[in-house]
């Protein structure tokens, strides 16, 4: 049995408030707005949205395509991403895919930031997302373009996440504008030539007819073409004929990171700017209760100390007084009722709402508790919050002047990003402007529904006669997380007398069901998952690759117990709950093949194997470990291979695949989250202690399989694998099952 009914969910912001992502009733309430609309109304409102992207982009010489690309009289082509650079290159992937269609001159072709406006919100992915969560690809391809994109905008879509630049934006869209763009350009120079089109021919930003030998230039032809109505659904070329698809181009985003004209957020400067920096209640949920200022406004270069509902902020002509600053107060919280909350208690909740047997929500197929039987197989696992710790801490900077907000930083969802602004500033739309910028690491913790930092910036900039850049210190970012749920669950297996599960369950407990995000690939007779929710004091958030890490470590952890307890081998196992022909046995026969899987491995080192689908994309991981000296788990060499449908850059998806492999592992050896009293007892990456290089695996086997099915995500798949293909080796090696992470708050192995 498979099912994924809506992947990415956790990770699609589409509004600015507190809210929990594209939920179904929203674009219910999208599809309505439609219908109230009326057809003139949708059709106007995209032919103005049309014209402000024109409005927003070009100058003279310079002329728009479909809103996402730009062609100038000197050949320049530039590109208008909704999606921003978080370092993932997938930026480049749908230049690449643009540009494919369009026939363009790559070293003519240069990729921005969309503006963070209404109309370039991001119409393809909310194409994308829907024929996901109906179910109906088809009939979605079918509704008009112009009702997709007022829907779009009437949500604020312009995230980064869930794995859908390539599989959503650069299919539904990019490739779509690029190649009714070049159709477009063929037909004016058809016209000018006084031939057919058919005897036209493109490559290299230029139409070629070569029966005269004569050529055009896309920037000669642009500014009639770009009078003309684009198809919308023109023909796309046959994958035999890609020259820049499927080949591992540079990376756009490179050069200017290596010679540092990259600007981040932490980076940004304008004249007369202070800096901020802040602190909010150790508890989340407390309130800011009392604070003396005069301690801080001792503190050379420091102006300003504002107090907030749940936090201070001391505001200074750096950043170093304005942390001094901080630090030398004694602000005083209440703890919002939540000082009982700890990891102990979280744990001892969960294990209490599944003793109880009341689930909120339930998945799968079959009466699973007659087909386990008196006596099931048994586990009980549990995973702590995961923090995202990225590289780059929250810098924003904004100013409020003449009745116009300005904000810059690194956001992964910029529109939404503005108005929230627009919300918390009381400000028209018009008057607010965020301006995007490269963010330094994010893996979902930039979702400004995430980020208490959009709303703090924005109150001390309303306030203050000058610009300010408000920078969370480590200790805040650390403490004042959007984390990965802390989570655990109890499952329960029945074996056949044919060495098959006979019945499968999976009881788990967290803040919120995990459905929409996990795929359960296996095929068999009775299976049932069940979710018991529990709300703690603290914010869960979009960690990389969401809920497929908990529910991934659970499913491939326990498959690996069902097979030592049918006395089988794990891949063998897995093969037996896999279709004849599937993808699925197609990439765990391959990894096994590469891997060397069932041959002798040195003294001290075993094997251990994972696979998981995730966005649409399977991965296989087969981890080859040893224990160090100290007890702790050395990971030798991974083996994995990918099937995401088809590749844009592999190079590219490579890398994807090594870092989320990486994290996978970093997180499943060391980092943990706890709670004491209702507050973070972390502090820093002293005591969230983030993989090193010497501890990350020397050698990284990667195979892509290209199988022609609809293309996957790649950011996040590459993640989930990993943790319980490191379990299932550490078991192999020792005998000792690992049930809880990380590992090394256990005892050593």
């Amino acid at each position: 049995m498979a099912d994924n009914p809506n992947p990415a969910m956790e990770e699609a912001a589409a509004v600015p408030a507190k809210k929990k992502g594209v939920k179904r009733r929203a674009f219910l309430i999208g599809g309505v707005a439609v219908v109230g609309a009326g057809l003139f109304g949708i059709k106007l409102a995209d032919s103005n949205a049309a014209k402000k992207a024109v409005e927003l982009t070009t100058s003279k010489g310079e002329y728009n395509f479909a809103t996402w690309l730009k062609i100038a009289e000197d050949d320049q082509i530039t590109i208008y991403s909704p999606h921003t650079d978080i370092g993932q290159g997938s930026n480049t992937g749908l230049a690449q895919m643009l540009a494919e269609e369009l026939d363009a001159a790559w070293d003519k072709v240069k990729l921005v930031s969309a503006p963070a406006e209404p109309a370039f919100a991001n119409t393809g992915l909310g194409r994308g997302f829907l024929a996901e969560m109906t179910g109906q690809p088809g009939i979605i391809e079918g509704i008009p373009q112009s009702f997709l994109s007022f829907i779009a905008r009437s949500m604020n879509l312009q995230i980064t996440g869930g794995s859908t630049a390539l599989r959503f934006t650069g299919q539904k869209t990019f490739q779509m504008v690029g190649a009714a763009t070049r159709a477009a350009l063929v037909e004016v120079a058809a016209k000018r030539l006084g031939v057919p089109g058919t005897e036209l021919a493109t490559a290299d930003s230029k139409v070629i007819h070569a029966k005269s030998g004569k050529t055009l230039r896309y920037g000669e032809l642009a500014a009639e073409a770009a009078t003309l109505s684009l198809d919308s659904n023109p023909k796309l070329k046959n994958p035999k004929d890609y020259k820049i698809m499927r080949q591992s181009m540079p990376r756009l985003d490179l050069p200017a990171k290596v010679d540092g004209s990259a600007q981040y957020g932490m980076d940004f400067k304008v004249p007369d700017m202070r800096v901020a920096t802040i602190m909010a209640a150790p508890v989340r949920g407390g309130k800011l209760t009392s604070v003396d200022p005069a301690p801080a406004m001792a503190v050379k270069g420091v102006e300003k100390v504002v107090k907030l509902d749940n936090a201070v902020a001391v505001i200074a002509k750096g950043y170093w007084p304005a942390l001094n600053g901080l630090r030398s107060l004694s602000p005083q919280f209440s703890d919002g009722g939540n000082a009982g909350f700890s990891t102990a208690s979280i744990f001892k909740a969960y294990d209490d709402l599944i003793a109880k047997g009341e689930p909120d929500g339930e998945a799968g197929e079959g009466e699973v508790q007659a087909a386990l039987g008196a006596n099931p197989i048994q586990a009980k696992y549990q995973v702590p919050f995961l923090h995202h710790a990225m590289m780059e801490p929250f810098a924003l900077t904004a100013h409020h002047k003449d009745g116009k907000l300005d904000i810059w930083g690194g956001m992964q969802d910029p529109l939404a990003t503005k108005m929230l602004a627009v919300e918390v500033s009381g400000l028209d739309a018009d008057n607010v402007t965020f301006h995007p910028m490269l963010i330094g690491g994010s893996f979902g913790r930039r979702l400004p529904m995430y980020m208490e930092i959009v709303e703090q910036v924005t109150q001390l900039a309303m306030q203050l006669p000058y610009p300010v850049k408000l920078i969370w210190s480590r200790e805040e970012e650390v403490q004042q997380g959007a984390y990965r749920p802390q989570s655990a669950a109890i499952l329960k297996g029945a074996l056949g007398k044919d060495g098959k599960i006979a019945a499968y369950l999976n009881d788990y407990a967290q803040t919120e069901s995990a459905e929409s995000e996990t795929t359960f690939i296996y095929d068999l007779p009775v299976v049932a998952r069940r979710h018991y929710e529990y709300a703690s004091n603290q914010q869960s958030g979009a960690w990389r690759s969401v809920n497929s890490t908990q529910q991934g470590f659970y499913n491939e952890s326990f498959m690996d117990e069902l097979a030592h307890a049918a006395k089988a081998d794990p891949v063998e196992f897995r093969r037996r709950h896999l279709k004849p022909g599937s993808r699925h046995l197609n990439v765990l026969d391959e990894v096994a093949k590469r891997s060397g899987w069932g041959t002798p491995t040195p003294e001290g080192v075993a094997r251990g194997v994972a696979i998981i689908e995730s966005f649409k994309t399977i991965v296989a991981h087969v981890i080859e470990a040893s224990i160090k000296e100290d007890g702790s788990p050395k990971v030798l060499k991974v083996t994995t291979v990918v099937d995401a449908g088809s590749i844009v850059n592999p190079d590219g998806a490579a890398a994807q695949i090594e870092g989320g492999t990486i994290m996978g592992l970093s997180s499943a050896i060391g980092e943990a989250i706890t709670l004491d009293k209702g507050a973070v007892q972390q502090s820093n990456l002293t005591d969230y202690p983030i993989l090193k290089l010497a501890d990350a695996p020397p050698v990284h086997d990667i195979h892509f399989i290209e199988s022609g099915a609809p293309m996957g995500g790649i950011g996040e798949p590459g993640v989930p694998p990993a943790a319980p293909a490191l379990a299932n080796a550490l078991f192999a090696l020792t005998g000792k099952r690992i049930r809880s992470l990380p590992l090394l708050t256990q005892a050593k192995v």
